[in-house]
């Protein structure tokens, strides 16, 4: 899912190419997309777009009244084409035709989680926000009273849209590797030197990551927005080095989605429990990085049966 950093890559990209230009045509490949029915999503043709913004993990379009406000979810992407472009049979959800291209909404997988809403007013959008701190103008004071609204592992708090704004699975993971801690510390049971260490590593890595991407790109419309990039210290790079000291990347399963973290770095050289694979193992679940490297090494000598 398209976090911070990557929406912002979008909003850079959206604003030159939009902004003050009208919209000529919406064509509207999925009627399972938008979710809403007033006011109707054909309204906006003709209207002119006079800004684009962030809204948590959400784009805003906002017009002379209403607001078009598009939830990319996991697999969605925009894509930017020449005038008039077809829509694309398999995975496209959404055109619109304005200024001197079409701004395509693609989606891939079968499983279409992507949303759009027609709001009619600033207060309707204001009721859609789900609330969460938006840590790039927040004190740390305020973060840190949201880090301890609700009692939490670190990785879940982040990652609720009511408590921070705009962070998700992959730099969840790159924030809790920079502050050096656990994604399953409790969001209440931190130090104050702690809280700033994590106040800062929020701020660092989605200021550092918002200014590379869009630096990447240029004058360029993102042609690949993905949750796994090259340079990051921990998301996706299970049993890859840590950049820092060397210790392979573990993961962490939960649910749908999994945590990446260093060992050394983050949790004293203990080895988290899979709650899966915990379970299985009982006993036999390896508690550090030495004890898990001495029975991999057992099972290679073993040779095939």
């Amino acid at each position: 899912m398209p976090e911070l950093p990557d929406i912002e890559l979008y909003l850079h990209a959206l604003r030159p190419r939009l902004v003050g230009r009208a919209v000529d045509r919406i064509r509207l490949a999925s009627p399972f997309l938008v979710r809403t029915t007033t006011p109707d999503i054909q309204t906006l043709v003709g209207r002119t777009v006079v800004g684009i913004r962030r809204l948590g993990k959400r784009v805003v379009f906002e017009f002379d009244g209403p607001y078009l406000v598009i939830h990319l979810m996991i697999a969605g992407r925009f894509q930017w084409r020449p005038p008039n472009a077809p829509i694309p049979q398999r995975l496209g959800l959404l055109a619109i035709d304005a200024g001197e291209g079409t701004l395509l909404l693609t989606e891939a997988g079968t499983t279409r989680r992507a949303a759009a809403h027609v709001l009619p007013d600033a207060a309707a959008l204001e009721a859609m926000d789900p609330g969460g701190l938006e840590v790039l103008t927040a004190t740390v004071e305020q973060f840190r009273q949201a880090l301890v609204r609700e009692r939490h592992t670190l990785k879940r708090t982040l990652t609720d849209p009511r408590l921070f704004s705009g962070i998700g699975n992959a730099y969840s993971d790159e924030i809790l590797h920079r502050a050096r801690l656990s994604p399953a510390r409790m969001s209440d049971a931190l130090t104050s030197g702690e809280v700033a260490a994590l106040y800062g590593a929020v701020r660092a890595v989605l200021c550092e990551w918002r200014d590379t991407l869009i630096a990447e790109a240029g004058e360029a419309f993102p042609a690949k927005v993905t949750a796994f990039r090259d340079g990051m210290a921990a998301h996706g790079r299970y049993g890859r080095p840590c950049p820092v000291c060397g210790a392979p990347i573990q993961r962490l399963r939960y649910a749908a989605n999994e945590a990446n973290y260093c060992p050394t770095c983050q949790t004293d050289g203990r080895l988290l429990a899979d709650r899966g694979l915990s379970r299985l193992l009982k006993s036999d679940w390896p508690r550090s990085l030495e004890e898990l490297e001495r029975r991999m090494s057992s099972y290679r000598g073993r040779g095939p049966d």
